[in-house]
């Protein structure tokens, strides 16, 4: 998550909270286990735009900075796509662990991706909530959700971190939990590879595609082999067409389109002068996930639809509230689209007992992501151009109080 505020309580916040995820995450998704003898391979695709492309697209420092000083950046695609490879096999290798990926030429990562095995590690200990760890947060979270000029009645929803802190747990956190995914890993598999890796970290181009057959073989799993369609390929970049503060000091937000999307999912976040932080997302109800979504499956992607939580496929705009925007200094901006899943496995023979269990699965997933800032054009500033939307008084005041997101982002 992109974040532009440096207050010690945002962070203590952050970190408390994340405590309390973290543990109720590892309690409620098990560890699995190799079983079966079916080999299973991840693949994990997606596009990202906005600062996080900048980042990852390896921009240099000096050519961000140039951006804040009007003189723009190199011109670019304003993305970047990003694939992770994850096979897992019950299977031990004879010797050596090794696997590859071979992918059609569209990729343009080259002949063939290396899955390494990383070298296995102490297992790391379950993560405890223990509040006498957390030290002493002070401060609150408030928590707001709901497209709309205005906040609606009930809102905010407040955290004290001093009783976090405590493990007093609001009731509120336990509504609504998203199920994760669970890709394969070396803790569940007998024989574990990823890329990218230390062998290889190629980078997809812009125009990379998924589309075409695929091939992947190695000493601890079958040949698996199967064909990408163009229903199956990356996700266009998501690209903010509207971000600007209304006269009430709302944002409506708007973006165009992404064909194969499923789902929207938006949230700001940001910290008031007296240190609150400050969550805002898009769902139409209060639950309890306070983070920017990694993937979904088409069934979670179907529940959280039906509950209001993700914003239906047609979606191209949300407006966040002045109660939120005009309350927080600098806020970050996410904006996700879901796209759906692609499944693979070894074809059933005729006459196959009811026990059969197929040599390998696949399953590809797909998503776009946005991160930017509230009330800011960030594709402008790297054009060159002002890239502030607001109001000339909020600009000026801005400048008195030294509020400068691309600066807090850079160190400057």
């Amino acid at each position: 998550m992109v974040t532009y505020m440096t207050k010690t309580s945002f962070l203590a916040g952050i970190a408390t909270f994340a405590a309390v995820a973290a543990t109720a995450a590892a309690v409620a998704q098990p560890r699995g286990a190799a079983s079966g003898g079916t080999a299973t391979y991840w693949m994990s695709a997606e596009t990202t735009s906005g600062l996080a492309a900048m980042s990852q697209a390896g921009q240099p420092r000096a050519s961000m900075l140039g951006a804040m000083t009007g003189r723009g950046m190199a011109a670019g695609p304003g993305y970047v796509r990003n694939l992770t490879l994850q096979l897992g096999s019950p299977r031990r290798a004879a010797g050596t662990p090794s696997a590859e990926h071979l992918p059609p030429a569209t990729l343009g990562a080259g002949l063939s991706l290396p899955l390494v095995s990383p070298e296995r590690a102490a297992p790391a200990p379950t993560p405890s909530y223990d509040p006498r760890q957390m030290g002493n947060p002070q401060g609150r979270i408030l928590v707001y959700w709901g497209c709309g000029e205005h906040a609606r009645p009930g809102q905010p929803f407040e955290i004290d971190l001093a009783r976090l802190g405590r493990g007093q747990l609001p009731p509120a956190m336990a509504q609504l939990a998203v199920q994760a995914m669970n890709p394969p890993s070396a803790a569940s598999s007998a024989t574990y590879g990823e890329w990218p890796n230390q062998r290889s970290q190629a980078r997809i181009p812009a125009n990379g595609s998924l589309v075409g057959a695929h091939t992947i073989r190695g000493n601890y799993s079958p040949e698996i082999n199967f064909t990408l369609a163009a229903a199956n390929d990356f996700l266009a970049p998501i690209r903010v067409t509207r971000n600007s503060p209304a006269a009430s000091r709302a944002v409506p937000v708007g973006w165009q389109p992404v064909p194969g999307a499923r789902a929207w999912f938006m949230m700001a976040t940001g910290a008031s002068q007296d240190g609150t932080i400050v969550i805002w997302t898009s769902s139409e109800v209060q639950f309890s996930q306070l983070s920017a979504f990694d993937y979904l499956s088409d069934a979670e992607i179907a529940r959280l639809l039906h509950q209001r939580v993700l914003m239906p496929a047609s979606s191209t705009q949300c407006t966040v509230p002045s109660e939120v925007a005009g309350r927080v200094q600098a806020a970050s901006l996410m904006l996700n689209a879901f796209g759906g899943e692609a499944n693979f496995s070894t074809p059933r023979p005729a006459g196959a007992p009811r026990a059969w269990r197929p040599d390998w699965t696949v399953k590809l997933r797909t998503r776009s992501a946005y991160a930017g800032m509230l009330g800011q054009d960030v594709e402008a500033m790297m054009r060159g151009e002002s890239g502030d939307e607001a109001q000339p008084e909020q600009r000026r005041e801005r400048r008195r109080r030294g509020l400068n997101p691309l600066g807090r982002i850079f160190g400057q």
